[in-house]
């Protein structure tokens, strides 16, 4: 298999429209347009019956002491952990191309409706659910996309892989508000293919 995008090159910078943060000089960053990106992906095996999507940030620090903390830096030989971006399940055999802002177009504080999504797949949450339990702004399950908002501190520059996989199943055996490591574990022995897109995302200013 082979996954394109006409909004992110491989290794290369994601745009800020895709991002759910961007830089910004008085404040360090603020919300971005949050879309979520076009994706293509050809050369798919015989017996494709559904495809899933996971986009992951495998660079998010492990301890947060330090994570936008004025003064303080995140060090970049700090052990990381994963946080997932994009939980995408049951898209149908027939679909092989997703527009950009097709599933996300805005942040949405509270987060945003699920497991439903468009072309009959399912959208599992991802990380942010997490992140923002503790704030009664945002805190809400964020189903579907929802991109990059690294540490503005952080002194590594965190990478983003995309992966879709063509799998011998119409539907995944996941149900309710499935995360991105239950997605995982459900697809291991259903993987006929699979296919990895990375872009990567700063916030530090020293890095850009």
């Amino acid at each position: 298999m082979k996954l394109t995008s006409q909004s992110i090159q491989d290794n290369q910078p994601i745009d800020g429209q895709f991002a759910f943060c961007i830089p910004n000089d008085k404040s360090h960053v603020c919300l971005g347009s949050n879309q979520s990106p076009a994706l293509s992906w050809s050369d798919v095996p015989a017996g494709t019956r559904s495809f899933a999507l996971i986009c992951v940030d495998p660079d998010v620090p492990s301890v947060g002491d330090d994570v936008n903390i004025e003064g303080r830096a995140v060090a970049a030989d700090l052990p990381r952990v994963d946080f997932y971006h994009w939980v995408l399940v049951d898209l149908p055999a027939t679909t092989h191309t997703l527009s950009a802002g097709q599933f996300s177009s805005e942040v949405t504080p509270c987060g945003k409706a699920g497991p439903g999504a468009p072309l009959g797949a399912r959208q599992g949450i991802n990380d942010y659910t997490v992140w923002f339990a503790g704030d009664p702004d945002m805190r809400g399950d964020y189903y579907g996309y929802d991109g990059p908002c690294p540490p503005w501190n952080d002194q590594r520059v965190h990478r983003y892989v995309f992966t879709v996989y063509a799998l011998d199943v119409d539907t995944l055996d996941v149900q309710g508000k499935f995360t991105g490591a239950e997605a995982l574990s459900a697809i291991k022995n259903h993987v006929l293919d699979k296919a990895s897109l990375t872009g990567t995302y700063t916030l530090n200013p020293a890095l850009r």
